[in-house]
C-alpha cells in the first residue's frame, strides 16, 4: 500500500458511509464513470469475426480501463495526498464508499419485499426484481420472486461488499477500484452468448480470479455470522457451503449462495431464464422443501449485514500493526 495507515482510515470511513449514506443519486459516482467507458468503447471495439479477433478486442478494452481507471484514481490519490493528508484521506474514503454496496443491496432488495405487500404485488414484485437480477422475472411466482431477492442479496454480499473490502485492505481505495472496474466489465459484457461469448471472455474470466478468494472468505463470513445469529443455522450453513458451493457452472456464485442456502435453510437456485433461453442450473439445498415467505428478504438482509461487520472487523484486525507504527 502507498499511505501506510491512511488506507486504513479510509478504509473505516468509507465502510461507515455505504452503511448511513448508501449509493445516493445524482452524483458523480466512479462506477458509474466506468460504465459510460466501457459503453464508449464497447462502440469502437465490438466487430463480429472470428472468435480470436473478437476476444482480442475484448481484451484490448479490460487493459484500456483498467490502464485509464487505475491511473486516475491513483494519481488523483496521489497530489491530492500531497497537497493535503486530510484531503487525501477524504478522498480516498470517498472513492472506498462509492466501491462498497452494503446499503443499496438492502434498499433494493426491500424494494422487493415492499412490492409484495403492496396490492399490485406480483407485478411491482417482478419489476423491482428486474432491477437486480439478469433473469427473467415476467413469468416468476411469488416464490420464485423470493427465492431470486435472495439469490441476489446472497451473491452480491462477495463481489458487492467483501470483495471491494478484501482489496481495499490489501491495497487501499486503488485496489478496490480495480477490482470494481474488472468487476463492472463482467457485469456489462462478460456473458455467455452470441454478442459476449468471445468478445467479453477476458473480462468474464479475470472477474473469476479476482472474486476466487474472496467469495469463499464471503461464505466462512456468512457461515460465521449464521452461527452467531440464533434465527439462522450455522451448522446448515457450513455443510450446504461443503456440499453445494461447486455445483454451478460459476466457480464463485455458488460459494455465499450455498452458505446462505443452509442459513436460511431454503433451497436456491435452480432453473431460470435468461432473455428466453432455459438455464437449467441444478439447485442448491435441494433438500430443504420449505417455501419461501417474504421475510426471507429481510432474513438474508441481516445476515448481508452481519457478515459484512465480521469483513470489516476482520480487515481492521489485520491492519493494527500499520495503524501503530
Amino acid at each position: 500500500m502507498i499511505f501506510n495507515k491512511d488506507c486504513i482510515y479510509m478504509f473505516a470511513a468509507g465502510f461507515l458511509l455505504d452503511l448511513i449514506i448508501g449509493d445516493p443519486e445524482g452524483i458523480f459516482h466512479i462506477v458509474r464513470l466506468m460504465g459510460g467507458e466501457i459503453s464508449i468503447l464497447e462502440k469502437l471495439l465490438y466487430r463480429k469475426g472470428r472468435p480470436f479477433q473478437e476476444f482480442l478486442r475484448g481484451l484490448i478494452l479490460v487493459v484500456i480501463c483498467l490502464l485509464s481507471v487505475t491511473a486516475l484514481s491513483f494519481f488523483l490519490l496521489y497530489f491530492i495526498s500531497k497537497l493535503s493528508r486530510i484531503a487525501g484521506v477524504i478522498f480516498g474514503a470517498l472513492l472506498s464508499w462509492q466501491c462498497l454496496a452494503i446499503k443499496c443491496l438492502k434498499v433494493s432488495s426491500m424494494k422487493v419485499y415492499d412490492a409484495l405487500k403492496r396490492e399490485d404485488g406480483l407485478s411491482g414484485a417482478r419489476k423491482e426484481l428486474s432491477m437486480i437480477v439478469g433473469r427473467d422475472t415476467e413469468k416468476l411466482d411469488r416464490a420464485g420472486i423470493i427465492r431470486a431477492a435472495v439469490e441476489s442479496v446472497a451473491e452480491s454480499s462477495s463481489d458487492g461488499i467483501i470483495a471491494p473490502m478484501f482489496y481495499l485492505s490489501l491495497f487501499g481505495p486503488v485496489g478496490a477500484v480495480v477490482y470494481k472496474t474488472v468487476n463492472t466489465l463482467d457485469s456489462m459484457i462478460g456473458y455467455r452468448n452470441e454478442r459476449y461469448e468471445y468478445f467479453g471472455k477476458a473480462a468474464a474470466r479475470l472477474d473469476d480470479v479476482l472474486n476466487f478468494i474472496p467469495s469463499r472468505l464471503a461464505a466462512l463470513f456468512m457461515t460465521a455470522a449464521a452461527f452467531i445469529h440464533s434465527g439462522f443455522s450455522g451448522r446448515n450453513a457450513f455443510r450446504i457451503w461443503i456440499s453445494d458451493r461447486n455445483i454451478l457452472k460459476s466457480p464463485n456464485a455458488g460459494q455465499t449462495e450455498a452458505a446462505a442456502s443452509g442459513a436460511l435453510e431454503l433451497k436456491l437456485a435452480g432453473p431460470a431464464y435468461y432473455k428466453g433461453v432455459l438455464s437449467d442450473k441444478p439447485f442448491i439445498g435441494a433438500e430443504f422443501e420449505r417455501d419461501s415467505v417474504p421475510g426471507d428478504i429481510k432474513r438474508i438482509n441481516t445476515l448481508m449485514y452481519l457478515s459484512s461487520f465480521l469483513a470489516f472487523l476482520t480487515g481492521l484486525f489485520f491492519s493494527i500493526p500499520t495503524i501503530c507504527n
